[in-house]
């Protein structure tokens, strides 16, 4: 769930404009033909839109498409920095070919947030992208302004192992999941990657899209970072957050828990964040944004708001 959608030379607002004229052939996550590029090691960051700044990141394996249909409403009154992660959604992996993957990509979002001068950020983050939000508040409060989640947990661990479950009690879980899908044949590897993301989208079109990201994103990395994921706690930091943090999450019947019992997940593990602001989402699953658009917009506009 919250895991799965889903670096230096710089291109477009610090590169130049030879190199920018030739980034849009090269990127399969370009979304307007306006926009400026920025590529690091572990990142690439398309820059869009005017107005106060916001800083946008997919979950794993996904692309920042996702982030598409916000864009196009938001762009006209923000500037956008949407980030891909290198080995997501047929992003070239670069440095995230090895492991780690998870916190070095989020520190080097956090180094893009620095060097583009736009601490303290506003943050918004689906899944992966939300719980490298949150790290950036644990690790580096003063560049983050608020942050907004889309399903993302502080231990994302519990939903495989259970509430009692710890890093190291998991580990060998994790790792062996990791060493599966890395080795898993090509057609395994899709039809695996086709029955999870099935289960976290509702809408038609959301699901075609986030399938076919899965299918071009590079094993190896979506794997290193599904094990990360899992294995990353992060409740110890949460008493110590003053940021203002938002989390939407979502809420469907058919996927198999009763509502106080979903309800109880999430308010458990945030119980430690002083003011956390939670907002449900009923009649969806992890991508919200697609099986609520209309909903998820109220629940967004109210977050920028703030």
């Amino acid at each position: 769930m919250a895991a799965f959608a889903g670096t230096g030379v710089a291109v477009g607002v610090f590169g130049s404009a030879r190199a920018e004229a030739a980034a849009p052939a090269k990127d399969p996550n370009r979304l307007f033909a306006d926009s400026k590029l920025v590529v690091k090691d572990r990142i690439s960051v398309e820059v869009v839109g005017q107005g106060p700044d916001l800083v946008i990141v997919p979950g794993l394996s996904s692309s920042r498409e996702t982030w598409k249909r916000t864009a196009e409403r938001l762009r006209g009154k923000y500037h956008l920095h949407l980030v891909q992660v290198a080995g997501f959604a047929g992003e070239p992996s670069r440095a995230n070919a090895a492991a780690p993957v998870l916190e070095p990509t989020a520190e080097a979002i956090d180094a893009y947030i620095v060097e583009a001068h736009l601490a303290p950020a506003t943050y918004i983050g689906h899944s992966l992208g939300g719980t490298m939000g949150l790290y950036l508040v644990e690790h580096h409060p003063e560049h983050i302004k608020k942050l907004l989640m889309v399903d993302s947990l502080p231990f994302y661990g519990v939903l495989m192992g259970g509430p009692n479950t710890t890093p190291e009690k998991l580990k060998p879980m994790a790792v062996g999941a990791g060493q599966a899908m890395i080795h898993s044949t090509p057609e395994q590897a899709a039809a695996n990657s086709e029955q999870i993301i099935s289960f976290m989208v509702n809408d038609p079109e959301g699901k075609r899209e986030a399938i076919g990201w899965g299918r071009l994103s590079d094993r190896t990395v979506v794997a290193n970072a599904m094990v990360e994921d899992m294995l990353l706690d992060l409740r110890p930091g949460l008493t110590t957050i003053k940021t203002p943090v938002t989390l939407i999450y979502p809420f469907d019947p058919n996927m198999g828990r009763p509502l106080d019992q979903w309800d109880g997940l999430y308010k458990g593990q945030y119980a430690p964040l002083p003011g956390i602001s939670m907002v449900r989402v009923d009649d969806s699953r992890h991508f919200v944004m697609f099986d609520q658009p209309q909903k998820f917009d109220a629940a967004l506009d109210a977050f920028l708001a703030k």
